[in-house]
């Protein structure tokens, strides 16, 4: 049976996290992102967050700590946006959702939101810098989520919807998320 989550993962950059909490604010939902998890998770270990990406190849606790935490809330939740690379993959009856940005373009837009506001457990003085790192991490986490979990967390076969938001303003991404997501909910379940 459909349960009311949605799940958000997505290219670095795409905007999962200010997607999720418009989604979840329209919706009147909760709204949860991994990605504070894992940036207070390296704040924690005195590491940056392409550090502790780097770290989770090896130490494993790294990702058990947050994939037990998003199965609990599988269990118990209701009424939730939450924008995590891996959600998708512990939450099977929700609604899965990812957004697609260039790495180009993904790397200019993290570079502005770091040169405006700062992000825990991030820098990069150069848009150049910016790409490189986020090219590690997502490397980094391709190969930790094919070797724990034998999947490729950017295949579009896992979600229900794709959307690009190069060309997307965050309003319209948000209305055609919500829009897919009500009729989703309307078609009969399949099991």
């Amino acid at each position: 049976m459909k349960k009311q989550i949605i799940t958000i993962a997505g290219s670095p950059g795409s905007g999962k996290s200010s997607t999720a909490r418009a989604l979840a604010t329209a919706l009147g939902f909760e709204h949860y992102s991994s990605g504070d998890l894992f940036r207070q998770l390296a704040v924690q270990r005195g590491e940056s967050v392409e550090a502790t990406n780097i770290s989770a190849e090896i130490q494993r606790d790294i990702d058990v700590k947050v994939d037990t935490l998003l199965q609990e809330m599988y269990r118990t939740a209701d009424r939730l946006v939450i924008d995590s690379r891996m959600a998708w993959h512990w939450m099977p009856l929700s609604f899965k959702v990812f957004l697609l940005l260039d790495a180009d373009t993904a790397a200019q837009r993290i570079f502005g939101h770091l040169q405006r506001e700062g992000r825990i457990s991030e820098d990069g003085s150069s848009v150049e810098e910016v790409r490189k790192s986020i090219d590690r991490r997502f490397d980094s986490e391709q190969k930790r989520y094919r070797a724990l979990y034998g999947v490729n967390f950017t295949d579009p076969l896992n979600f229900d919807i794709v959307v690009d938001t190069k060309q997307n303003g965050l309003e319209t991404v948000t209305g055609m998320v919500a829009s897919a997501y009500t009729a989703w909910l309307s078609q009969p379940d399949t099991d």
